[in-house]
């Protein structure tokens, strides 16, 4: 196989063949308890936040950005939201007003990237570390359990299929469809791939900036739906760290670090392979101290091979 079909092969099959890779490996490593129908059920369940996730710090890194706010915005808002059914608001309002809640925080970091013109990766740093203490000073540091009955129940199951991972796959179609078929989307792209060339082409670079974090922050905070829904309960630490699953999840997808390269249903499959993997390390009983640094090895990993298929096709 030749340098370019080998790149070609990656490009389309490359993360279905990690995936495959992984669920042969941890299938052979533990096969009484990772080949269950449970146990594939818990892995749709587990990785339904982490797709999500990914699903919004597509949009960031496809701008060759990074957005490091999503585990933060998840939480507050799936915080804002127990208080809120706790208080007695009807579950759709208060999902209504939290996913308005996401868009607002979204809109704080598109605005200070535009207006301070730094990268992403400053801005969201420290929108991150915001957004943790404000939930952590309006819960008190104490979690929100409690919750109505009908709000857990989203997270069950409906014929035996996990539903958050059913509404996952929707909502994936409907990112698939909006990335390949509006007017919109392929200005992200455009915008990813060269800023200035964008800019020289009419497209208001700022409004898309803007756009693509608002977008970020808005799956983030539907990730924060679905996690509160899981656990029963909102946690101010909820999602600690879930940005490094999210990067992992769309890089091991394919999504380029340096902008204007992606798909969604490869950000899915990358989603499913984090979940995969935690899944088994957990079975395996391997420390969660291990399973960070695998998730560092990943992403550096996945960077690194995409950079050396790519130099190695235009040096062939």
């Amino acid at each position: 196989m030749t340098k370019a079909k080998f790149k070609s092969f990656w490009d389309k099959f490359g993360t279905l063949s990690i995936l495959v890779l992984m669920l042969v490996c941890l299938s052979i490593a533990s096969p009484k308890y990772f080949l269950t129908a449970d146990n594939f059920k818990q892995i749709g369940l587990q990785s339904t936040v982490y797709i999500l996730l990914a699903f919004g710090e597509f949009f960031a890194i496809l701008l060759a950005g990074i957005d490091l706010s999503v585990g933060s915005v998840a939480a507050l808002v799936g915080m804002f939201i127990a208080m809120m059914l706790k208080a007695g608001v009807p579950i759709p309002l208060a999902i209504l007003a939290g996913l308005l809640i996401a868009l607002v925080f979204g809109a704080v970091n598109g605005i200070l990237i535009n207006a301070l013109d730094l990268h992403p990766f400053v801005v969201t740093l420290g929108t991150n570390t915001i957004f943790r203490g404000i939930t952590l000073v309006v819960s008190n540091g104490s979690p929100v359990y409690g919750l109505p009955k009908a709000f857990k129940d989203m997270s069950g199951y409906v014929f035996g299929f996990p539903i958050p991972l059913l509404f996952a796959l929707i909502m994936a179609v409907v990112l698939i469809l909006f990335t390949t078929r509006s007017v919109a989307a392929r200005n992200l792209y455009a915008l990813g791939g060269n800023k200035q060339s964008a800019w020289y082409s009419g497209i208001n670079t700022k409004h898309y900036t803007l756009f693509a974090h608002m977008l970020a922050s808005l799956l983030a905070g539907v990730a924060g739906i679905i996690m509160t829904s899981r656990v029963g309960a909102a946690e101010p630490t909820a999602g600690d760290g879930y940005e490094t699953f999210a990067i992992a999840s769309c890089i091991i997808g394919g999504t380029s670090f340096f902008g204007g390269k992606g798909k969604i249903f490869g950000v899915l499959l990358g989603g499913l392979t984090i979940g995969t993997i935690t899944n088994g390390l957990n079975i395996l009983n391997v420390s969660s101290y291990y399973q960070k640094i695998v998730m560092g090895a990943l992403i550096i990993g996945s960077v690194a091979l995409e950079k050396v298929i790519g130099n190695s096709v235009k040096n062939s």
